[in-house]
This record gives C-alpha cells, sequence and structure tokens, in this order.
C-alpha cells in the first residue's frame, strides 16, 4: 500500500547526502513501496520483498532501485551479500501490495472469488485452506486475537473449526459467507457493511498466521540497528495495530539499551490529500528512530 506523501518520512531524512538506503517493502510500483519516490535521489537503494511477481514490478519503477526476493528477516545477510556492511537509511513498507489484493488468484479478498491462499510467496508454504483445514480451535482463537484483535474470538474459533470439519473451505468467497452466516446466526453484527468489516479481520489473522508476519517483523526489528551506520534513520510503515505495538516496543527498548538516540514520540498518519488519493493508506502508521553514535 502506496504512501505518497513524502513529508511523512521526512523523519528519516538526513541533512546529509543518503549514500545508501535500504527499503524491505512489500513493492510492486502501483500500490506498494510507499518510498520509491522520496528515494529516487539516493545513490544505492536496494528493494527487497517476499513476492517475485510484485518485486519485479518495482524494479523498473525507479531508477537505482535494486529488487531482491528476500523476507525483512534476511535484512542482514542480503547486505552482506552485496558487500554493504551497514546504511544511513532503512524505510519499511509492511503494507501488502494492491497488486497481491486486486489479484483473485491470491486470495487476499473475498471481493472477488479465488482460491483461499493468502501466501505472500506462493511458493513457500502452505496455503490458508490447509492451515484452516488443520488448525485447532484453540489456536484460531489465539490467531483471531492476537493478529486482528477480533472481540469474539473464542465462539467465532469454535464455530468455524465445527464449520470447517463438516466441509472444508478452499475459495474466498466460501469462507466470507459462512463468516457472514455465522455472524448473523449470534447477532454479532447489525448489517452486511458491518459484517464485510469482520470478515476483513478474519482474512487478515490468517495472511498474518500463513506468513508468519510478526515473527518476520520481529527478526528485522532485532536486525536493525546493527545495519545501520552511526546516526543511521529507520521508519517503519505499518497497517495495523499488532504490527504498531511491537514497533514501538522495539524502539524504546532499543533507546534504553543505547542503541537509539531519538524514537518518535508519536505516529504519523496520512494526511487528507493522502486519504483522498490513496483510501487504502488510511490505516498507515509511521514510526521512526536515529542510531546513536556509538
Amino acid at each position: 500500500m502506496k504512501v505518497r506523501n513524502e513529508s511523512a518520512v521526512a523523519p528519516c531524512s538526513s541533512p546529509a547526502p543518503i549514500h545508501s538506503r535500504v527499503v524491505p517493502t512489500a513493492p510492486d510500483g502501483g500500490g506498494g513501496g510507499a518510498d520509491l519516490e522520496s528515494t529516487a535521489s539516493a545513490s544505492l537503494g536496494r528493494g527487497v520483498g517476499r513476492d517475485g511477481a510484485a518485486g519485479a514490478g518495482s524494479a523498473g519503477a525507479v531508477a537505482g532501485i535494486l529488487a531482491g526476493r528476500r523476507i525483512f528477516a534476511g535484512l542482514a545477510a542480503g547486505l552482506a551479500g552485496v558487500g554493504i556492511p551497514a546504511v544511513d537509511g532503512i524505510l519499511a513498507d509492511l503494507g501488502v501490495s494492491s497488486m497481491q489484493l486486486d489479484d483473485p488468484e491470491r486470495g487476499f479478498t473475498f471481493k472477488d472469488d479465488g482460491p483461499l491462499d493468502l501466501r505472500m510467496n506462493p511458493q513457500r508454504g502452505r496455503p490458508a485452506s490447509e492451515w484452516l483445514s488443520r488448525v485447532t480451535p484453540e489456536a484460531l482463537a489465539t490467531a483471531l486475537r492476537d493478529n486482528a484483535d477480533e472481540p469474539m474470538a473464542g465462539p467465532l474459533a469454535e464455530a468455524l473449526a465445527a464449520s470447517v470439519r463438516e466441509r472444508p473451505v478452499t475459495r474466498t468467497r466460501d469462507l466470507a459467507r459462512r463468516l457472514h452466516d455465522l455472524y448473523r446466526e449470534r447477532r454479532w453484527t447489525r448489517d452486511k457493511a458491518e459484517g464485510d468489516g469482520r470478515v476483513r479481520r478474519v482474512f487478515q489473522a490468517l495472511r498474518i498466521e500463513v506468513n508468519d508476519e510478526f515473527g518476520v517483523l520481529e527478526a528485522l526489528l532485532r536486525q536493525v540497528p546493527s545495519c545501520l551506520r552511526p546516526g543511521g534513520r529507520v521508519a517503519i510503515l505499518t497497517f495495523h495495530s499488532g504490527e504498531d505495538r511491537r514497533v514501538k516496543r522495539a524502539f524504546l527498548e532499543g533507546q534504553r539499551q543505547g542503541l537509539y538516540e531519538v524514537v518518535s514520540d508519536s505516529v504519523r498518519r496520512p494526511g487528507p490529500e493522502e486519504l483522498r488519493s490513496n483510501p487504502r493508506s488510511a490505516p498507515a502508521k509511521l514510526r521512526w528512530a536515529v542510531r546513536s553514535a556509538r
């Protein structure tokens, strides 16, 4: 999901020339990669992502950006692989790319029917349909609660698991219909619009689980200080509360340990112009930190 307003990432920029900046993102040149415009002047940029198709789209989007198919957890190894010990700036866009969201065959949306897949990299791991067919109600409830702040995680997980045991779910529209039926039967929603919002939360929870997104983010956060030069900047765009909590906690802990000199004391959100031109940016939050001199 692209956040086009360059002022949103101003705290990550330096008054001195930026010689190298690494860009972990969900790149696609048309919806992910929040920073592509703002890093065009860098003498070296390196985009890393999980989706080869999306990465291919971003590779030609901006001159000087080199796309690599590597998940965030491989940041340090990716830099070492091209002979870069540390960089001046890191801008991580954790959003799912519009190219993924708009492709029914990827299973990220129930707007159109498609396979219930939800993998960022279709060549790795298990699709969501397979995970859902094997998960216990307890593990499903934990995923709904931790990944999507679902208030009825326990009862919903029990009901959904029973439905899947009776008949496996393999299509996005089928899952959406079953969820709407459950919400309506239990009077958990007042209308279809509210139901759609709850369905989106379930899809989010499944996507995070299938891709181990929190595990990958935490690995990235552990590596960031060692990948930054003294005085280097990091800025991270998150798109839901679970991500933001982890980034905030890591930055504050890094400051406590002396790894960061300064951390943002609040989040930056898209402005009115950004929201008008790019509605998908609405949940975006940006936090930043500055590497200490030692």
